[in-house]
């Protein structure tokens, strides 16, 4: 999936609907994204900034890498007990 907009840009979008007395509608409007995106956005980078979100961005790939090992090893494991079930 591709993201139109970097985490950066996120965070700055969310900077200016914090320091303004802009609608949040209109902000919205005028960075071309739904109110229900706007609120997801702040929620997940509410109070964040740019270091701490890359080291969000960091830690979930980490995180997606590691769920992939462990799923791994799990067919690994649940093979060997089924091979030496067979035996």
């Amino acid at each position: 999936m591709k993201k139109r907009f970097t985490d950066e840009q996120i965070i700055r979008i969310l900077r200016e609907a914090e320091s303004r007395e802009v609608p949040t509608k209109d902000l919205c409007k005028r960075h071309n994204i739904t109110e229900q995106t706007f609120y997801r956005w702040r929620n997940k980078f509410g109070g964040m900034d740019v270091a701490e979100a890359r080291r969000l961005k960091e830690l979930e790939s980490e995180n997606e890498r590691l769920k992939r090992l462990l799923a791994e090893q799990l067919l690994v494991i649940d093979g060997l007990k089924e091979f030496s079930r067979k035996k």
